[in-house]
């Protein structure tokens, strides 16, 4: 008999699911936040899980059934309804200023732009291209807007020792971040992770 594997150090979903690794089965906890409200921050130590579990939200309002068979949430959720889903993550690398987070962004808006099959405007300032992402999204799929941040801090994290980067930095996210509340009636659901505590945007 094949024993399955540890998913020691893989944050997605999919790839837990298809090539059959252990999965502690988080979905019913996953339908209980979607149930009873739309917006959350999750702040958790690194290695807790968040990227996973962020991963699995995507999928779940993504409606890619096959990946859920067998779990909690199958025989509860309606596989007709997908929802846009727009992903950040700013996991990779570390910025070491403004301009290279203004062009992480950018980089972010775009991918997700062509995932959705709608057009990228990097002719606007960032905030107005992230709303004009959220809105083209809507009106193409037919259903409000998920969007998920991973690791929303680590910019600002990774330059702690540079007090005026690290505000720089800050600043930026903050007219990134504060799109999310003005377009509230276009979101269907919103979730962030970071280690650090949520501070008002």
């Amino acid at each position: 008999m094949k024993r399955k594997k540890l998913p020691i150090g893989i944050q997605t979903f999919a790839k837990i699911r298809e090539a059959d690794y252990y999965y502690v089965d988080k979905t019913g906890f996953a339908l209980r936040l979607i149930d009873e409200g739309s917006h959350y921050f999750l702040s958790r130590p690194r290695r807790f899980g968040k990227s996973l579990f962020i991963d699995t939200l995507g999928e779940l309002f993504a409606g890619n059934e096959v990946l859920f068979r067998g779990l909690y949430c199958h025989d509860r959720w309606d596989w007709s309804v997908k929802y846009p889903v727009i992903r950040v993550n700013f996991a990779e690398g570390v910025l070491q200023d403004r301009a290279r987070l203004e062009g992480r962004i950018r980089s972010i808006l775009r991918i997700n732009a062509a995932a959705l099959g709608v057009e990228d405007r990097p002719d606007l300032a960032i905030p107005d291209s992230f709303i004009e992402l959220i809105q083209q999204a809507e009106v193409k799929h037919g259903q409000r807007v998920v969007v998920l941040i991973d690791e929303y801090d680590k910019p600002i994290l990774d330059n702690l020792t540079k007090p005026e980067i690290a505000r720089e930095m800050r600043d930026g996210l903050r007219d990134f971040y504060s799109v999310i509340k003005g377009q509230d009636a276009h979101i269907r659901f919103v979730m962030l992770t970071g280690v650090s505590k949520f501070s008002k945007v």
